[in-house]
């Protein structure tokens, strides 16, 4: 099924028990395809299996963080993490963002890669559409820069002339005037 504002599909799981759940769908599961739920669960797209019993080199996705949380990790669409290796204090993940991870072995997990991996492709082509879908999100849409606002509305805002404001501000800053880089270190990149 649809859900507005997730970019990938949404299946209605139903157990051999009557209980029903709802799950984010791997690429190639189909309509009415058995998915194993537990230990003895096959390695097949689909199937939700402990993190300790899947292999290395698998891609999972819909990670439990705890045992029994229900998948916080790898849920958006295109998004996987893969197994690196099982070690004593559990099993290393390579996270969507490059980054490794320890996963306890309890942790359940779905095998494959979540479907519609290709959304960001896609051009927008209209605002409109692009509305729509801030819409759904519930996000602030469209977000103005404070440098195109006037001196009046942002701090930012006024730059006639000249360069650019500083966005650093102190910690001190009454509200208004506590925008951009607050209580920064330093104003931009770290030079290499």
């Amino acid at each position: 099924m649809h859900d507005p504002g997730r970019g990938s599909p949404l299946a209605l799981i139903e157990l051999e028990d009557g209980e029903t759940y709802y799950s984010v769908v791997p690429e190639g599961v189909i309509e009415g395809q058995n998915v194993e739920l537990g230990v003895q669960a096959s390695v097949k797209i689909g199937n939700v299996i402990p993190i300790g019993s899947i292999p290395e080199g698998i891609t999972v996705c819909n990670i439990e963080l705890q045992p029994g949380d229900g998948g916080r990790l790898a849920r958006s669409s295109g998004s996987y993490a893969t197994i690196t290796s099982h070690t004593p204090e559990g099993t290393v993940l390579k996270m969507p963002s490059g980054k490794m991870r320890y996963i306890n072995d309890l942790c359940l997990a779905t095998v494959g890669v979540i479907s519609g991996a290709g959304r960001t492709e896609k051009p927008f082509l209209k605002a409109g559409s692009k509305f729509h879908l801030m819409k759904a999100k519930g996000q602030k849409y469209p977000r103005i820069r404070g440098r195109a606002m006037i001196a009046a509305v942002h701090p930012f805002g006024g730059g006639r002339r000249g360069g650019r404001k500083v966005t650093t501000v102190s910690h001190r800053a009454p509200p208004g005037k506590k925008v951009g880089l607050i209580g920064a270190r330093r104003a931009g990149h770290r030079k290499k």
